[in-house]
């Protein structure tokens, strides 16, 4: 049994250097509820390929590392209640034990770049967790090991945004936001922190891009664009709804992988769900930034 699997369509294009955006799978399995976990990985799947692009969503389906997944096998991984949340240290469990899995943006940029694809799309990345300055998110880690370029809404807002920012400057990941001078805050469009350039056209971020591959450098390069202004959160709504929701995670003793899905879900039911508008409105921005890089990278 090979352990990774690279869908046809996807080997495809990446055999014809046809521009291809990697999707990360733990949206589906504990980003979102049924059955809008299967819609929204249509439809950023959908976004990429409208903006001239192959998708290829990461998971892991009977221990099998899968690029690309058909569509019966999306709907499977959705309707899954014990899938297994899958970041770089989980996939050799996973594997041998022939579970399946959504991938986080750590896994999915391991299984990406393994499988030669140089652009991925998400949400937003993982990184410091606020009042537990050791709690740090592998993807940190893995941007600063895997060079390959993520195209996000920042670092999620229930996060400890500066922390997270001083992370990334050590391990020396290029930080670039897209038509904006600030670092996104998720839901909402800023968080005054500032980003290390601002570039204003898919084919400036693939320049940049080329420059990192150039250069010999092994890190990622971080694209981060804001959620779309008619979907974004207020600020004081924002924050007001992730530090109740932070309380009674804490009350609650509510740790490690279960953290990031309760503290989403409890701030989208907070919001009156205006949180899960957003959040779907970045993902299909996101998706559709993804694609249009990749295809400038080729171009």
């Amino acid at each position: 049994m090979k352990p990774i699997i690279v869908e046809m369509e996807v080997a495809g294009a990446l055999a014809a250097a046809r521009p291809v955006v990697a999707l990360e799978s733990t949206l589906i399995t504990h980003g979102l509820p049924r059955p809008e976990n299967a819609a929204a990985g249509r439809m950023m799947e959908h976004e990429v390929r409208a903006s001239g692009a192959v998708p290829a969503t990461i998971a892991l389906l009977d221990g099998q590392c899968r690029v690309g997944l058909p569509s019966d096998a999306l709907d499977r991984l959705a309707a899954m209640s014990d899938a297994r949340k899958c970041s770089v240290r989980d996939l050799p469990i996973a594997i041998a034990r022939g579970e399946c899995g959504g991938t986080t943006v750590a896994a999915t940029m391991f299984l990406a770049h393994a499988a030669g694809i140089p652009v991925f799309a998400t949400g937003g990345i993982g990184g410091v967790h606020r009042g537990h300055p050791h709690d740090v998110s592998a993807d940190l880690t893995a941007l600063g090991e895997i060079p390959i370029t993520v195209v996000c809404a920042g670092a999620k807002s229930i996060l400890d945004l500066p922390l997270t920012l001083e992370v990334l400057e050590t391990r020396g990941v290029t930080l670039v936001g897209y038509r904006t001078d600030t670092f996104p805050a998720f839901y909402t469009r800023s968080s005054g922190l500032p980003v290390d350039v601002t570039a204003d056209s898919p084919r400036e971020v693939a320049a940049i891009i080329r420059a990192r591959d150039e250069a010999g450098l092994k890190t990622a390069v971080l694209v981060v664009a804001p959620v779309p202004a008619s979907e974004a959160l207020a600020e004081e709504e924002a924050e007001s709804a992730i530090a109740a929701a932070l309380a009674e995670a804490n009350a609650r003793g509510i740790v490690g992988k279960a953290v990031t899905p309760f503290l989403l879900a409890r701030v989208s039911e907070l919001t009156g769900a205006r949180s899960k508008t957003a959040n779907l409105a970045l993902l299909r921005n996101n998706a559709r930034l993804a694609a249009e890089i990749a295809v400038a990278l080729v171009g």
